[in-house]
């Protein structure tokens, strides 16, 4: 019988397309030509309005997928305007004093007010002072799981309890139990947090990669062929890659996560821009894993959409940093380690243990 609910284990036990190029034989788009974090056709126009001060594009297109319930793409979106405002706010401040009620505009604001903080030695106080904002962008519309995602980004944030938390996970699964967003957010707050039976204990990295693969692989077995949920076992497989492996999982673990977010990448078109934040960070894994033949296919069907994660790991300039990997991967060269493009295997990514990037949430 197929569950309807996955439930957390128990914790008491920027750059744009720069002029066209000739594409090369390779199929491959040249460097001219490829993107980083491009916004596709619904989004663009918004950013571009809101550019010029427009806010009404922003507020229509979230309007839009909140009333057909595209709740993947509402987040997506969400996000992406939160950063924009972020870097240029006088259309958002616009839109929030011409329509304070709109749960567009409510949504940005919690998700901006949440990004502005997150980086502050001081986040975990300054969390708890956005709570409001994330509450009234919940009580804006009850159907939406996306205010719930913040919710939990600003629980795992403000060094929330468990109990806590799965009261969360429990009010966002009522709302979407598939969706993507809330169940990464359920998988970092694992990884961030290891618990036993009796209480609160130190970070435990072996403890805390068995609870993310196992919530993971659950979560997958659970959703539909199609469902983004389907690659959450390859995210946790980044994170435990990215904390630079370890005892406890085994290579089997690893590969079948691969594999499971390999299927869900051949579902969408080549170069399609929403599969693109699944298979960069597909791709990561599948070079920590020297599956250099899956990786070359993979760069392949990436095509010109690059995603900053998670490549702004490794350099200031991830496009031109994912360039190298690409050119090296199809090449086929050795291992990214070994030309300096990735952390070797066992390797910890300098700074990475405690350090909290705005894109962390």
């Amino acid at each position: 019988m197929v569950r309807t609910m996955v439930p957390l284990p128990s914790f008491l036990r920027r750059s744009w397309m720069s002029r066209p190029s000739a594409r090369p034989a390779s199929g491959i788009a040249s460097g001219d030509e490829a993107v980083l974090d491009a916004p596709d056709d619904r989004l663009s126009p918004a950013l571009v309005a809101a550019g010029q001060g427009e806010y009404r594009a922003a507020a229509e297109l979230l309007a839009g997928t909140r009333a057909a319930a595209e709740w993947e793409n509402h987040d997506g979106y969400a996000r992406r305007l939160a950063a924009f405002a972020r870097l240029r706010s006088e259309w958002f401040e616009d839109w929030r004093a011409a329509e304070p009620d709109d749960p567009g505009a409510l949504l940005v604001a919690a998700q901006l007010a949440v990004d502005r903080v997150w980086s502050s030695p001081a986040r975990a106080e300054l969390l708890r002072e956005v709570s409001p904002l994330i509450t009234a962008a919940a009580r804006a519309d009850d159907r939406d799981p996306v205010p719930w995602r913040i919710a939990l980004d600003h629980a795992r944030g403000s060094l929330a309890g468990h109990r806590y938390f799965e009261e969360l996970w429990e009010a966002a699964l009522r709302r979407d139990p598939h969706h993507f967003g809330c169940h990464v957010a359920a998988l970092r707050y694992l990884g961030a947090f290891c618990c036993i039976r009796f209480g609160d204990a130190p970070h435990v990295p072996s403890a805390a990669h068995h609870a993310c693969f196992d919530f993971a692989e659950l979560a997958a077995q659970d959703v539909p062929a199609d469902s983004l949920v389907q690659a959450l076992p390859a995210w946790a497989a980044y994170g435990y890659l990215i904390e630079g492996g370890g005892p406890g999982v085994t290579r089997e673990r690893l590969d079948a996560a691969a594999d499971r977010a390999l299927a869900l990448s051949a579902r969408f078109a080549a170069a399609d821009p929403w599969a693109a934040p699944v298979r960069n960070k597909l791709l990561y894994v599948l070079l920590r894993l020297d599956r250099g033949q899956d990786a070359r296919t993979l760069v392949r069907l990436i095509g010109p959409y690059v995603t900053s994660a998670p490549w702004d790991r490794f350099s200031d300039d991830p496009l031109g940093h994912f360039l190298r990997l690409r050119e090296h991967v199809l090449s086929g060269g050795g291992t990214p380690a070994a030309a300096g493009l990735l952390p070797a295997a066992g390797d910890v990514l300098p700074g990475h243990r405690g350090h909290h990037r705005a894109a962390d949430h």
